[in-house]
């Protein structure tokens, strides 16, 4: 069976990438992809713009959206930011979210810069938030797994 097999195999550990290395990764236009659990213990994933900023990881949603309603339970999540080209690169970050609601939509804006042009931005932000109540995701790291197919 499949998962006899999988249970038998030793997967090495892939090289990281370095300090230096992982924060040029976070500056470039990557999605992450932030991971919390549901009350019946699933994960939900879903797909985020983020932005790096002295140590911690931003992002913006609604308020109503079921991951802000999953940190409000719990604030243990998991992010992973990868690249989907060869040779891979990523890093999954373990971490504690906090949510932030001061100045929600300027933040927002700030972050979707990272991939729009900043008018573009703005009319997302504004759109969004003209819908739905913005919050900020603040995640601080407490630990990071990197790895770096182009060292294998």
């Amino acid at each position: 069976m499949i998962g006899d097999w999988i249970d038998k195999v030793n997967y090495p550990q892939l090289p990281a990438l370095t300090d230096k290395e992982l924060l040029a990764f976070f500056e470039q236009e990557q999605f992450a992809r932030l991971g919390t659990l549901n009350a019946d213990g699933t994960i939900h994933i879903a797909p985020i713009f983020f932005k790096y900023d002295h140590g911690q990881l931003i992002m913006a949603s609604q308020c109503p959206s079921r991951k802000v309603r999953n940190i409000k339970c719990n604030p243990n999540v998991t992010v992973l930011i990868d690249n989907t080209q060869v040779p891979f690169k990523g890093a999954l970050i373990y971490g504690k979210a906090e949510l932030e609601y001061e100045d929600a939509v300027n933040k927002r804006v700030e972050i979707f810069t990272r991939r729009l042009p900043e008018e573009d931005a703005r009319t997302y932000a504004t759109r969004l938030s003209n819908k739905w109540q913005c919050v900020i995701i603040r995640i601080t790291p407490i630990r990071i797994a990197s790895f770096d197919y182009s060292k294998t």
